[in-house]
């Protein structure tokens, strides 16, 4: 799965409304799996039973090893209603079921039949399985997500991801719907559609998608392959489908040249569904993509690297995932770390986007630096995993974006043959099994003489972040040797790049590469280097995970020729340890803006200006800076106040659309264009823009630029309901929707206020998109004084939704609707106070911790 910082995912039921729901433990189910071998899957669902339920038939076939004369275990399930339940033949009682376990006691040795019929709802919030009706043309769609434990929600199922089994599906769907699956799915003649027996798989892989799907297909090494989305999305998805499959087979072949073991499954279908949780899922033959990267409007090519990465990411768990499956949900990081890492590397090795690091480097890297350093961090392979809910806290910066970065210096260190090497064992051993981490470190053991469990002990069973900090010492003769002071226990294998100044035509200082070391961390004498660089950068080339420091001659490098450095992803190891400085208050947030200001608009990387220009308006701008200062002016040169910070992001953004004015760059003009409009403390520009429908030079507003003008304009109070209104008649998709639903929230009235917050908290209505498009819209740091009395209501409204509709929402709730702009004492005190006396459900428990974390730190910050 490829997974958005923080996403929302979690179960929920159609109506918001949900009964307590067991989680299954660690220990339930290591008693099951040894109790129980499940062979087959007869799963029957019809989708024709209306809007509300679907109904849904399973038989599970499965054996009760050893002796047993009387065991007892359960099946989840989770229905509207279970109609009737046999076991070998003989009716269980639909009143046994308590919460989602339905009791199987006294299985003896031998073959087992479990048949269940029930009615299951449909989600609203991405979970299980989601109905979604188009409002462009009124089509309706459905799919599966399945993960963690989900399945309960579509079918009975023995969830856990170490009870594999081979599934049989048919599915009974509305005349005008396809049906796409785990295998190749046919129409019967009787209407229903049957798919291609999977070969084994765990329970949350299972996959459906139906709906009047647009398709377009082609065939690869003999195999089906295909492509699928909303009608109304079709002419978008058709502009794009030469450039994704291409990425399909770039990436299906550079696995294949990796790999030992090929492609296990009979095709592969990506199907982009409406309203998805997460970035994708790697379901076997049927990854599934959340829809916004089938693009409506124009985006960079870097937004096209991310859409391909995703590609790539889902692809490679068809081996490390699925082929070989975690055998508990301890070994997440060996699902996500894994096609992290691979999706990044074989994007850059077999396709056109070749800097792909980079972009890793400055903003999927921060996202694991930033969770590492928060109190809810965990170890990359947490060696104690209880529950399926606390699993799910897990999918974050830590197994996606710290893991990949361990892999990385693993690869670094131990060379990519043997690495290789070590995963071909692996496949070969554990195929269409299940496999720990103490299986993963002893197949890449039996690859190399180096000590691989020692490694593994030092970087995955550990927490936060190391800083190396170069050190220099002088001679008599004018040369320098270097030390790298080392804060923390891992090893390192690393890259120090020497460079010095040059003269760049008419552009400033320019630097360049004298040598590049290669250094072991902990290092064991000093390197010497001859006459001193102008700067010298540790972890150039960003191959290991650890926050960075300058020595004093090499931070004023950095600040007078940053843009000089010639390469991105060196330049991205500086912006990064600019960014740590500033979080770890020891660099002034305003000083980062000026120093962005400076070099930013000399940048050539999109990557880099997009993660830049985000952390400068999203965290120092709108948290680490306060909203006006007693002494304005004072300081000249150094950016005091918001306004203030405003004010540059918009004469930055200036800079690069004055820049890109003779057509060139248009990656680099829509960047600098769309941060222009966020930044905008005034509405005439935006506002004439969005009443001539271009930029003046370009580009033309398409419906993502004119609803974030149209947002911007809301927040400032420069449009009123009627404008939105006629905005949503002129683009009434789901896109457009949402974009309704932000600006009204945005609206500086109280008595819109009041009515986005009932929709959010009050009422059940809101789909998970929906509900986050409202939140996004609804705290604006300039209405503090407006929604003053929504953050104390938040502490006790906020449980309450999250108790009553679930994770999914919970997560959206602690994400997307905390008060993050109220940055002050007294928020942090009532957060701590809820964090110790609310019931809150874990998901939003562990997002509150966080927010909380990060508003002590922006407090810390302020007072630098």
């Amino acid at each position: 799965m490829t997974t958005v910082p923080d996403r929302p995912c979690a179960p929920s039921a159609a109506s918001g409304s949900m009964s307590p729901m067991s989680v299954l433990t660690r220990d339930e189910a290591q008693t099951r799996a040894r109790l129980l071998d499940v062979h087959r899957y007869e799963i029957a669902l019809d989708l024709t039973r209306g809007d509300e339920t679907f109904d849904s038939r399973t038989v599970i076939r499965f054996s009760v090893g050893g002796d047993q004369k009387a065991a007892d275990t359960f099946v989840e399930l989770k229905p509207a209603e279970l109609r009737s339940a046999t076991l070998d033949g003989h009716p269980l009682d639909p009143e046994t079921l308590a919460e989602n376990r339905l009791p199987l006691n006294g299985l003896t040795a031998g073959e087992h039949e479990l048949r269940i019929d029930a009615s299951m709802r449909y989600s609203r919030t991405g979970e299980g399985m989601h109905r979604f009706t188009d409002p462009t043309d009124g089509e309706t769609y459905v799919y599966t997500q399945l993960f963690m434990d989900d399945v309960q929600r579509v079918f009975a199922a023995f969830d856990q991801p170490d009870l594999k089994a081979v599934f049989h599906l048919t599915v009974r769907a509305p005349e005008g719907w396809s049906v796409l699956a785990n295998g190749i799915t046919t129409r019967q003649d009787d209407g229903t559609w049957r798919a291609a027996a999977t070969p084994l798989i765990s329970t949350y892989l299972v996959a459906v998608a139906a709906g009047p799907w647009h398709s377009v297909h082609t065939e690869h090494r003999g195999l089906p392959f295909g492509i699928h989305c909303r009608r109304s999305l079709a002419p978008h998805l058709d502009t794009d489908a030469d450039e994704l499959f291409e990425i399909t087979r770039q990436c299906f072949d550079r696995y294949h040249e990796k790999f030992d073991e090929p492609y296990p499954y009979d095709s592969y279908d990506q199907a982009f569904v409406p309203e998805f949780n997460a970035g994708a899922m790697e379901n076997p033959g049927l990854v599934t993509f959340r829809d916004e990267f089938v693009y409506r409007s124009a985006v960079t090519d870097t937004q096209r690297q991310t859409r391909a990465m995703v590609v790539a990411h889902e692809m490679a768990h068809m081996w490390f995932g699925d082929l070989v499956t975690l055998r508990w949900w301890d070994d997440i990081w060996l699902n996500e770390s894994f096609a992290e890492y691979m999706g990044y590397q074989t994007l850059t090795e077999a396709t056109r986007f070749t800097d792909t690091w980079t972009d890793f480097g400055v903003t999927r890297k921060a996202w694991g630096y930033d969770a590492d350093q928060r109190p809810s961090t965990h170890p990359v392979a947490p060696e104690a995993v209880d529950d399926t809910a606390s699993a799910l806290l897990n999918f974050d910066g830590i197994s996606y974006a710290k893991g990949a970065s361990a892999l990385r210096q693993l690869v670094a260190w131990l060379g990519e043959k043997d690495f290789l090497a070590g995963i071909n064992n692996h496949f070969a051993r554990h195929r269409f099994g299940n496999a720990t981490l103490a299986d993963f470190i002893d197949s890449l053991a039996d690859a190399t003489d180096r000590d691989v469990h020692a490694w593994a002990d030092a970087w995955l069973r550990t927490t936060g972040v190391d800083t190396l900090t170069p050190h220099l010492t002088r001679s008599d003769d004018g040369t320098c040797s270097l030390t790298v002071d080392h804060d923390g226990s891992r090893p390192h294998h690393i890259a120090v790049g020497l460079y010095d100044q040059t003269v760049r035509d008419g552009d400033g200082d320019g630097l360049a590469l004298r040598e590049r070391l290669a250094l072991d961390i902990p290092q064991t004498a000093p390197q010497p280097l001859g006459k001193r660089p102008a700067l010298i950068l540790v972890n150039d080339g960003d191959l290991t995970y650890a926050k960075v420091r300058f020595d004093p001659e090499s931070f004023e490098t950095v600040r007078d020729a940053l843009s000089g450095l010639p390469d991105p992803l060196t330049r991205a190891v500086v912006w990064n340890a600019l960014r740590d400085a500033v979080r770890d208050g020891d660099l002034p947030a305003g000083a980062y803006l000026e120093t962005a200001r400076a070099h930013l608009p000399h940048e050539t990387d999109l990557a880099l200006v997009e993660g830049v220009l985000a952390f400068a308006a999203g965290h120092v701008t709108d948290r680490y800076l306060p909203a006006s200062t007693t002494a304005p002016g004072e300081q000249a040169g150094t950016v005091l106040d918001r306004a203030a910070a405003l004010a540059t992001l918009s004469a930055l953004c200036r800079d690069l659309i004055r820049r890109t004015e003779d057509g060139s760059h248009s990656g680099l003009r829509l960047i600098a264009v769309r941060h222009f409009i966020d930044s905008a403390a005034h509405p005439d520009t935006i506002a004439a823009w969005l009443a001539e429908g271009t930029v003046p030079g370009g580009p033309e507003l398409d419906p993502e630029l004119r609803w974030r003008i149209l947002a911007r304009l809301a927040v400032l109070g420069a449009v009123d309901e009627t404008a939105i209104a006629a905005e949503l008649a002129h683009d009434p998709s789901a896109t457009g929707r949402e974009g309704a639903a932000r600006c009204r929230a945005a609206l500086p009235d109280a008595d819109t206020k009041r009515r986005a917050w009932e929709a959010m908290f009050a009422t059940d209505e809101l789909s998970n998109y929906l509900f986050t498009a409202t939140a996004q819209g609804f705290w604006q740091p300039e209405q503090a004084d407006l929604v003053e009395e929504y953050v104390d209501r938040y502490w006790t409204d906020a449980p309450a939704v999250a108790a009553r509709r679930g994770p999914a929402i919970a997560t959206a709730a602690g994400r997307w609707a905390f008060p993050r702009f109220a940055v002050d004492a007294d928020t942090l005190r009532r957060g701590e106070q809820c964090l110790r006396e609310a019931d809150l459900v874990p998901a939003l428990h562990r997002k509150i911790a966080d927010e909380l974390d990060d508003l002590a730190r922006a407090l810390r910050i302020r007072e630098v």
